[in-house]
């Protein structure tokens, strides 16, 4: 048990590391199109090493059911961990004062938002964080690097450049800016959860899906 804790909280905490640096080279890029792609090196290398996300292991919920809950729960607190570290000693750098402002700046209109908008946001990211996810597991099967790759990539640019709430990046962001209100709670909870049912979408979709298949057949 104690090892399984070490292993979940370790491989957490480098992905929570990992989308923070994502969001250092996001918020360090004048060009946003450019920004997002260099942030998807953060998901590929999670995805490579078999890092554990919160939001591209949520979605398996609809397959391995609520006894899988506690699991993702313990992953969701590694990425929290991750990013507040990765927050505390980017503001210890000469970048710092810099990455803090941008971040503080996205955080204001998160924060700003209506609970509906929030929520629906995190659901579309939780859709492509799946995407992205599911995607690599398909294509691992085959080799295909270049296909894992690039459906990461893709996945990862349209919910940056569309605006979309991802609760460990918006972690990163709350944590290197400072931007402690008490709406950030709501926000977080609201974003969380979004993140949670976009990322069970499509699975239970696809479950649908092959039931009426089964159906078909018979």
């Amino acid at each position: 048990m104690k090892n399984f804790l070490i292993s979940y909280l370790a491989y957490s905490f480098a992905s929570g590391m990992l989308i923070s640096m994502g969001g250092v080279v996001y918020l360090s890029c004048d060009n946003k199109y450019l920004g997002a792609m260099l942030f998807g090196l953060g998901l590929y290398t999670i995805i490579q090493f078999g890092f554990y996300l919160f939001t591209g292991k949520v979605g398996y919920i609809a397959d391995k059911g609520v006894k899988y809950i506690p699991e993702v729960l313990l992953i969701l607190v590694g990425n929290c961990i991750g990013t507040a570290v990765t927050a505390l000693l980017v503001n210890l750098t000469r970048f710092g004062d810099k990455i803090s402002e941008k971040a503080y700046t996205i955080m204001e209109g998160k924060l700003a938002d209506t609970p509906a908008s929030a929520f629906i946001l995190a659901v579309f990211c939780g859709m492509l964080m799946y995407i992205a996810v599911e995607n690599a597991s398909i294509n691992k099967k085959t080799n295909s690097d270049t296909a894992i790759l690039a459906g990461t990539l893709l996945a990862i640019m349209v919910f940056i450049i569309s605006g979309f709430n991802h609760c460990i990046a918006d972690m990163f962001y709350l944590f290197v800016s400072g931007n402690y209100k008490s709406s950030a709670v709501i926000y977080f909870v609201l974003v969380i959860l979004g993140n949670s049912v976009g990322g069970m979408t499509l699975p239970f979709i696809r479950k649908l899906g092959a039931l009426n298949n089964q159906k078909k057949v018979k």
